[in-house]
């Protein structure tokens, strides 16, 4: 019920909002880097299945202690599933990567609907899990309920931290939050969109609307307006007012179909480059970009050049987000008795946020805007480049 109230407090109706908003207002913030998600992996859809992950330890002066086979983590995906091209993907991966290298059992559970969170993470709590980790913003009712319920359990949360019920924060000693400033990376992200659209017209548009989703369009507005400011152009932004903080949202993310009618709407407005942050609503973004001349696609939280291979030809690039890399990391604190509920936030000064390679599109980005991007990117890790967004971690 808090999660609901806190949706409806944000503005997060999931309404479809099919017109394009107006045009980003000026404002000085941040860019990204680079990081590298992988592969695909079969993912078990019945509650409590495990997954033996065979692993060895490699010895090192950092290795987990003799008894990590005896070390269970688990994760439970939001209604995305495991193979959503996106943040849960990155979130097995990172699982399944401690494993290898850990040892440890692993349990994974897919969630079909948001009714599932709460039964999902109780059963990986009967099931003696070690640690429960709870993938997205919309698990965190459920992930807050399961720590404070059973204190002897160790808990993370991907997208979220924790909240009373007047969305006060909350610390609990067994819950950790792995966030991420990934405005820094979106802006980037932004100035490329504006150097590179031949339109003058770009978008984006999210799934719903939460800190997690409208944190990436922040960024995004913020570095087409700084580039419009430098060059004395004039490219306009479609999907998101990051002033007003309003936009265009699919309402969902799993809807491909709304994700394709939202692009088409904005390629028929005469945006050429687009951003969907909405996970596997994405893919119908694509689709629509695929059907029509010269539109581009910059993908989230991994790089869809990789994880979207069908589409890798529309990838300009992607606003990646190193989850999969916190996930590891917090796993093997906790084998190694280091488990504490600091958060953890990615930025592009910790590699926890940057952009990915821009690949097939290597030769078409002018070398000035590369060095632009760079110069940027420094400005940010610096400090002298800050981050202005209501949304940040």
């Amino acid at each position: 019920m808090r999660r609901v109230m806190k949706l409806a407090a944000l503005g997060a109706a999931a309404t479809l909002a099919l017109s394009a908003c107006g045009e980003a207002p000026e404002d000085d913030s941040p860019g990204g880097t680079s990081a590298v998600e992988t592969t695909d992996e079969t993912t078990d859809d019945a509650a409590g299945e495990t997954d033996d992950g065979a692993a060895t330890s490699d010895g090192g002066e950092s290795s987990a202690p003799a008894d990590a086979a005896d070390f269970k983590a688990c994760m439970v995906s939001d209604a995305g599933g495991f193979d959503d091209q996106s943040f849960n993907q990155s979130g097995k991966e990172g699982m399944d990567a401690a494993a290898e290298e850990l040892g440890i059992e692993t349990v994974e559970v897919e969630s079909q609907a948001d009714t599932d969170y709460a039964n999902n993470v109780n059963g990986l709590v009967a099931q003696d899990c070690n640690l429960v980790i709870g993938v997205g913003f919309l698990l965190e009712d459920a992930v807050q309920a399961g720590a404070e319920a059973n204190p002897e359990t160790n808990f993370a949360l991907i997208d979220s931290s924790f909240s009373d019920e007047s969305f006060a924060p909350v610390e609990l000693d067994n819950a950790k939050p792995l966030l991420f400033n990934t405005a820094e990376a979106s802006f980037l992200a932004g100035y490329l969109a504006g150097g590179m659209s031949e339109t003058g017209t770009v978008a984006t548009f999210g799934g719903i609307q939460i800190p997690s989703v409208a944190i990436f369009m922040d960024g995004f507005a913020d570095g087409v307006a700084k580039y419009n400011e430098d060059n004395g152009a004039d490219v306009q932004l479609l999907g998101w007012d990051k002033e007003g903080q309003t936009g265009s949202f699919s309402g969902d993310f799993d809807n491909q179909s709304q994700g394709q009618t939202l692009t088409e709407q904005f390629i028929a407005q005469g945006a050429d480059i687009i951003m969907p942050v909405a996970g596997p609503v994405g893919l119908g973004a694509a689709a629509a970009a695929e059907s029509a001349d010269g539109v581009r696609i910059i993908w989230v939280d991994s790089d869809g050049f990789l994880t979207a291979s069908d589409y890798s030809s529309l990838m300009l690039t992607s606003v990646m987000k190193g989850i999969g890399a916190a996930v590891e990391t917090t796993i093997t604190e906790s084998v190694e008795g280091g488990f504490t509920n600091e958060p953890y936030v990615g930025t592009l000064e910790n590699d926890g946020v940057g952009l990915a390679p821009f690949h097939d599109f290597e030769d078409e980005v002018p070398q000035e805007l590369k060095d632009q991007l760079a110069a940027y990117e420094e400005q940010i890790i610096s400090g002298e480049l800050v981050i202005d967004t209501p949304n940040a971690p």
